[in-house]
């Protein structure tokens, strides 16, 4: 019975710390939502850019509550990419100590590649991706049979299709570092990725042909980056993989 009651100690204090962790976060969230409720209108505005770069000078709410939820959508978008490096900071220091400092040295560069990883996908959405579809889709403004037909975009629409963008972008970019996990992990190898590389590129235009409007140019603007990203896997495992074969000779030197 002593043993049962020995063994739940562990257990209820990695709870107890899980909940704190999990407190810290939602703190976190919620202070940074609060923060962007204040500047939702520049946050907003910045977004709007493409859209007015594109030569749209209106947009709409076609329900009189629109306008506000629209707003608190994007606000919790905002809270969630503010308060991402607080969450990401209490999830490592609750997995940390249960690691040894090897596994410690091999996970923290990728946690510092995500954030920069998925940055530069949302970047590119933004500036390239998102440009290229509302041109594309505004195109369809003009005169049909003597008929005006005018793009009144509605701001909830228009809001979640950049975020869905955004988002989709970003999180094709953590593309390698998922592979490289696996690969540390053992799950996979770097023979195996090399052979299903076919495969990839295939899956590469699949994904962009679902996370990017139908347009050519907007899908090839993701599945380039998507095979590029594929081969810098290859061979970051290729270089992991020289390192870690180097470190049983350098211990046996020592």
């Amino acid at each position: 019975m002593s043993e049962i009651d020995d063994s739940r100690a562990p257990l209820l204090d990695h709870l107890i710390e899980l909940r704190r962790r999990l407190l810290y976060c939602i703190a976190a969230l919620v202070l940074c939502f609060a923060v962007a409720m204040y500047f939702v209108e520049p946050v907003f505005a910045f977004l709007l850019a493409p859209l007015r770069a594109a030569g749209q000078k209106e947009v709409i709410f076609t329900t009189v509550y629109g306008g506000f939820f629209t707003e608190v959508k994007l606000a919790f978008f905002a809270s969630m990419m503010l308060s991402f490096p607080v969450i990401a900071n209490q999830l490592w220091r609750f997995v940390a100590p249960g690691l040894y400092k090897k596994e410690k040295r091999a996970v923290l560069p990728f946690l510092a590649a995500t954030p920069v990883l998925f940055l530069g996908g949302a970047a590119l959405a933004y500036f390239v991706a998102v440009p290229i579809a509302l041109h594309f889709f505004l195109g369809y403004s003009g005169n049909i049979g003597g008929v005006r037909r005018q793009a009144l975009p509605d701001v909830a629409e228009y809001l979640s299709f950049i975020m869905h963008l955004l988002f989709g972008f970003g999180l094709a970019f953590l593309l390698p570092i998922l592979l490289m996990l696996l690969e540390r992990a053992g799950i996979v190898t770097r023979k195996q990725l090399v052979g299903a590389r076919r495969y990839a590129i295939v899956a590469a235009f699949a994904v962009s042909a679902v996370l990017t409007p139908p347009d050519v140019g907007s899908q090839l603007l993701l599945a380039i980056p998507l095979v590029l990203l594929y081969e810098a896997a290859l061979v970051g495992i290729w270089i992991t993989e020289r390192r870690r074969a180097r470190e049983p000779v350098a211990a046996t030197e020592d």
